[in-house]
């Protein structure tokens, strides 16, 4: 599910792959940040989404920005089981009711928020080794241990994208554009930035699993490089499962630039309605007024499967150690279930005695 959550339930079954791929769907979905791993070759997945989003800008006399802003990503696991090709694009059809001036105005906009191509390589694989499992103890499967903390990593590196460049109405993202700098009411309605027709971007991806259900992903972007107006953020993601079907996430998301800072936090769940098709929702706000940020967006994650593993035997002795060590679980529970019948039984006689 979203960040790489199954790779924790492979984790826990033991699956001794030496790649990419997970038996159910791996999408970067819900939330803002990316995994560290890759889709596996032969996998194409279309992750989107349809968020609404409603920005109050304190500085500019509370004007505000209501809008709808549609998500889609194509990601395809290509040549090597580490390297995977992204698109990422968004685009928002929104109203902006400038309360500046009397009478208010108001202007209905869209344009493209953002367009990026990139290739993300997965640079430190820890599970490639594979993991231990004691088939006669779950604590020992499901326990903390230090190797956990050790994340995998990888590097995205691409460029961003916008083609209109002068006439884009949403430069660097800026939602207020068109009411840039107004001192002295000079600026309102005239043109502000302008972002150029390309910049580049680089994120640094790392991703642990611990206890069995939990898995925490951290981001670290240097974005828009070589334009007037280079962005730095972050993300941090926790996400938890707590049956095979469900996920919840909290995120922390912090952008810095000289056009726009800010930090949202957001939380969601996550739905596996089967191996290839994931569904989620989530909610988001900002800690600030200039402007104040809230969201909801839904969504939904698939992928086309044409992986062939390399290795299919792995395969069969992953589903084998998984069939023995739930037998052997099942072993133990049905013996302590007699263990604790035996006792209650000794104990009634002792009373009766």
């Amino acid at each position: 599910m979203g960040k790489g959550f199954f790779w924790g339930i492979l984790i826990l079954l033991n699956t001794p792959l030496f790649s990419q791929y997970t038996e159910q769907i791996n999408s970067n979905r819900p939330g803002m940040s990316i995994g560290a791993f890759s889709l596996g070759t032969g996998v194409i997945q279309f992750e989107a989404g349809g968020e609404f989003r409603s920005y109050k800008h304190k500085g500019y006399n509370n004007s505000t920005v209501n809008g709808m802003v549609g998500f889609f990503s194509v990601r395809w696991g290509f040549l090597k089981e580490q390297l995977e090709l992204t698109y990422e694009g968004s685009y928002l059809i929104d109203k902006l009711t400038n309360k500046l001036i009397e009478p208010n105005l108001s202007y209905l906009r869209d344009d493209f928020f953002s367009n990026f191509m990139g290739v993300k390589y997965l640079v430190y694989d820890p599970f490639k080794k594979g993991v231990e499992t004691d088939v006669y103890s779950w604590k020992a499967n499901n326990s903390f241990r230090l190797r956990d903390l050790i994340p995998a990593v990888s590097v995205t590196l691409g460029a961003n994208f916008n083609f209109k460049e002068a006439d884009n109405t949403y430069p660097y993202g800026d939602i207020f554009n068109n009411l840039h700098r107004p001192g002295f009411f000079l600026n309102i309605n005239r043109r502000g930035i302008v972002e150029p027709l390309i910049s580049y971007r680089g994120t640094l991806a790392t991703q642990s699993h611990f206890l069995g259900t939990w898995v925490f992903v951290t981001n670290l972007t240097y974005n828009r490089i070589t334009s007037d107006y280079e962005e730095q953020s972050y993300i941090l993601t926790l996400t938890h499962t707590f049956s095979p079907k469900w996920s919840v996430y909290l995120e922390n998301h912090g952008t810095y630039s000289d056009i726009y800072s800010d930090q949202i936090l957001r939380t969601g769940a996550a739905y596996l309605l089967n191996d290839d098709i994931q569904i989620e929702g989530t909610i988001g706000s900002n800690i600030k007024d200039s402007p104040s940020f809230f969201s909801f967006n839904a969504g939904i994650s698939y992928r086309l499967d044409f992986h062939k593993d390399k290795n299919p035997e792995a395969i069969k002795e992953a589903k084998a150690a998984d069939k023995t060590m739930k037998k052997e679980q099942r072993k133990l529970e049905k013996g302590a279930r007699k263990a604790t019948k035996s006792q209650k039984k000794g104990q009634r006689r002792a009373r009766k005695n």
